[in-house]
């Protein structure tokens, strides 16, 4: 559904042919996307993750046709996002995390209408798709409040519901959640695992939401696509070890020691109120803890806890900073 091709995109310095005349200094051009290239499937929600900067509202606006890219491709079915760019956007909803587009004097309602005549719906049609997308979204009671009114995360879930307007194949997804509080991000979250057929691509600072919703993750970093795999393999692969702990009681400390420090390297032992914590750091797929249990239990300790601290995404985006 998306095609993404050696893309390229170099920012200017502002204003170069003014300072380069009055003798100022030029900054250097700002290279915001260095030769990505991936793909997108049909019916798939793609994550993309990075830190400010990273690249991703300008990948996001180059799909949409808002920016052109300095080198490479994008094709959005099969169109190309420059050469093709008014059929492009006909296939894509877009909503960003910095809505600016919306009438501030309209209410949440007219705008709607107005965008859904750009998109060739009559008016019966536009009202009954925005009564359902109020509905559920849970927006019924902002139809009639101006814009202006809105909360930030009331601001942005209106942008969510105008892309859904048109029903279109691909959403673009800027951040969508960032704004709302908790019972609104999970019920906009619902509603995007509930749409079939429909390619999403997603970028999001929480990295519990990607992991949620998409079935790929794509690591941005400094311009770069640094990795692209699913949630679960980006962590199997840039984490060989977790961090365990065993709450116990029934056995001395000096006796763990002498009982565990033989193969655990790291051992850390704590007496905290009745019991005592244990932790220690293993391979991912060792038999460290198996191990460990099998030893406690033959010695007669009680065991009321373990925990083990697993890789997650955020261990992975640091590591290719």
């Amino acid at each position: 559904m998306i095609s993404i091709q050696n893309l390229s995109k170099t920012f200017p310095p502002p204003f170069q042919r003014f300072k380069k005349f009055f003798g100022l200094q030029i900054q250097p051009s700002i290279e915001a996307l260095k030769n990505i290239s991936f793909e997108v499937a049909e019916g798939e929600t793609f994550g993309l993750i990075g830190k400010n900067g990273a690249g991703k509202t300008t990948l996001t606006k180059i799909i949409a046709t808002l920016v052109q890219p300095t080198n490479g491709k994008v094709s959005v079915k099969g169109f190309d996002s420059v050469e093709d760019e008014v059929k492009v956007r006909s296939l894509i909803g877009l909503a960003t995390a910095e809505e600016r587009s919306f009438y501030w004097r309209l209410t949440s309602e007219q705008n709607l209408m107005f965008f859904a005549r750009l998109y060739a719906m009559n008016d019966r049609q536009a009202r009954q798709k925005i009564a359902e997308l109020f509905e559920r979204l849970d927006l019924q009671t902002l139809a009639k409040r101006r814009f202006s009114e809105l909360s930030t995360g009331n601001k942005q879930r209106l942008a969510v519901v105008r892309a859904l307007l048109a029903e279109p194949p691909i959403l673009l997804l800027d951040e969508p959640t960032r704004s709302l509080d908790p019972l609104a991000a999970e019920k906009l979250r619902e509603q995007i695992k509930s749409l079939k057929n429909v390619s999403i691509l997603l970028t999001s600072h929480n990295l519990s939401e990607i992991e949620e919703l998409c079935s790929r993750v794509a690591v941005i970093s400094k311009g770069e696509i640094r990795a692209i795999d699913t949630p679960e393999n980006l962590r199997r692969s840039h984490k060989q070890t977790q961090r365990v702990t065993i709450y116990l009681n029934g056995l001395g400390e000096d006796v763990l020691r002498r009982t565990l420090s033989n193969f655990l390297s790291d051992l850390s032992i704590e007496q905290t109120g009745d019991f005592l914590k244990l932790t220690f750091t293993r391979e991912a797929e060792d038999n460290l803890l198996g191990k460990t249990i099998t030893l406690l239990d033959s010695n007669q300790a009680k065991i009321l806890d373990v925990q083990t601290e697993k890789a997650t995404l955020l261990d992975v985006l640091e590591s290719f900073e």
